[in-house]
């Protein structure tokens, strides 16, 4: 989706380029409104549009590739065993890229899962729990201070994501009382 809008974005873009080039000539020569081209263009901002308030407010974790996934640390029991804490490590970009971490819960009351912890993994990662349903999240780069990402969650009403992107998902705000982001 996010490969379609930079091309939609490109030839929208291109499209205003010539869209303004084409009413600065109309003015000055007397030609007529280049009305097409307009039409061209709104709907090229209309689809940028579509697409941002989709991948904003209808923000899912489905484009998690499950297939690419890392075993991170875990499986960490909760003290009363009723969670089950994993992490996972998604490699992004390729050779320049880098790995995001994500927890996953797993309730086993019910025996759903669900992912309350999503954010770019640094040098010193793990997990331990806290309480019977509190979860510490320990995720830092010792040499850099602005690299702290560690959080405690209260695994059943709260959730981070490192973008915001979670906190903002019309889709997915009434399952976590409070979101955190960075």
């Amino acid at each position: 989706m996010i490969i379609f809008g930079l091309l939609i974005a490109l030839i929208t873009g291109v499209l205003f380029i010539i869209l303004c080039t084409n009413i600065i000539i109309s003015l000055f020569r007397k030609k007529p409104f280049p009305k097409k081209m307009l039409i061209a263009t709104s709907i090229g901002f209309f689809l940028l549009l579509t697409i941002y308030i989709y991948e904003v407010y209808f923000f899912t974790f489905n484009h998690i590739d499950r297939d690419n996934l890392q075993e991170g640390p875990g499986p960490v029991a909760s003290p009363t065993e009723e969670y089950t804490a994993n992490a996972y490590y998604e490699p992004y970009g390729g050779a320049a890229g880098g790995v995001n971490v994500l927890v996953e819960i797993t309730d086993h009351r019910d025996h759903q899962s669900q992912i309350i912890y999503y954010g770019d993994a640094k040098t010193d990662f793990n997990l331990d729990w806290v309480g019977e349903n509190t979860l510490y999240i320990h995720n830092d780069h010792p040499e850099n201070s602005n690299s702290n990402r560690s959080i405690t969650l209260q695994v059943d009403k709260e959730i981070y994501h490192e973008s915001g992107f979670v906190c903002k998902s019309l889709l997915m705000k009434d399952r976590y009382e409070t979101c955190y982001q960075n």
